[in-house]
């Protein structure tokens, strides 16, 4: 039987794990980064932990056919890396080369947003559409966009990047150093900025009474909790949040005319006191055709998608 090894390369954990063609894991685990120590170093130490991995299973190493590798930034005909989002490896890595000498196995890689979208795309939420975008709403926004059996992943490893589709012309200042993104409005980090803003000025409402005036702790969650429970204050901040949102998933639906949307990440958990306005909303940023059949999903590979996805650029 053949077998691949999935790793989702994380800024302080990456999780490893073997499994089949089919996405199942045999068995997974997570050891710390350390990517201080270097890629090279980095790289043997989850290629000494993959072997464990295959010796608890009595798997000889000649039976793995393939290794997936989800990275923290744009990545090259599944083989460079541009640049890594939280590491200090520099610029243009052959990270597949690397890692291919290391173990002597074919590697591929890919984004690690896109790599999710992979993930739900073959084996998750979206299995069996032809056209999806994985959204990933979170302390930002990140995305991977599926069509016709492919990743989207353009010229230079950046496909995807739907947090930076521009809302507001000198808007807001975004973590990647432009204005006005789509995440720097509609992601948890944005939705609690604007929270924080009317909070200072309006203290008589559910959702200060919740986090105890303790206005530096508030999280996305105690927003949409508090709306559950009618406090007016915070169903004024969700319905913030949906316009944004639908002003960036409209924009994402009039390019893409995807036939599922899987969203994952925090914020998605806030369930249909979001989903409800969102589509609502919707109406008046995408063009109807593009609305008429579109289905909204939760991600359901959670913590595995890393994983999975990272399988799915072997099929």
């Amino acid at each position: 039987m053949n077998y691949y090894m999935g790793i989702d390369l994380g800024g302080t954990n990456t999780k490893i794990g073997i499994l089949d063609i089919e996405g199942n894991i045999y068995k997974s685990t997570s050891i710390k980064t350390l990517s201080s120590n270097g890629a090279q170093k980095t790289l043997e130490r989850i290629w000494e932990a993959s072997k464990e991995l295959a010796k608890d299973l009595q798997i000889d190493i000649s039976n793995i056919k393939g290794i997936g590798i989800g990275i923290p930034g744009p990545v090259i005909d599944q083989s460079i890396v541009a640049f890594f989002a939280n590491f200090p490896w520099g610029e243009n890595v052959n990270i597949k080369k690397m890692m291919e000498d290391i173990s002597g196995i074919e590697t591929k890689l890919d984004n690690d947003v896109n790599i999710i979208a992979l993930g739900e795309a073959k084996f998750g939420a979206a299995k069996g559409s032809r056209a999806s975008v994985t959204i990933a709403l979170g302390t930002g926004i990140g995305g991977g966009i599926y069509i016709d059996g492919h990743l989207i992943s353009g010229f230079n490893g950046a496909g995807g990047e739907v947090g930076h589709i521009k809302l507001v012309k000198d808007g807001r200042l975004c973590g990647c150093g432009q204005k006005g993104c789509f995440e720097a409005y509609a992601s948890a980090t944005g939705l609690i900025r604007e929270a924080t803003s009317r909070l200072i000025v309006n203290k008589n409402n559910l959702l200060y009474t919740i986090i105890e005036g303790k206005i530096d702790s508030l999280e996305a969650k105690d927003i949409f909790d508090a709306a559950k429970e009618g406090d007016e204050f915070s169903l004024s901040l969700v319905d913030y949040e949906a316009e944004y949102l639908a002003m960036g998933i409209g924009n994402i639906l009039n390019i893409i005319n995807p036939e599922i949307v899987v969203l994952s990440g925090g914020v998605a958990l806030a369930g249909d006191i979001l989903m409800n306005p969102l589509k609502e909303k919707l109406k008046k940023y995408a063009l109807p055709v593009v609305v008429k059949d579109i289905k909204f999903v939760q991600g359901i590979l959670g913590n595995e998608a890393g994983i999975k996805g990272s399988i799915g650029l072997f099929i």
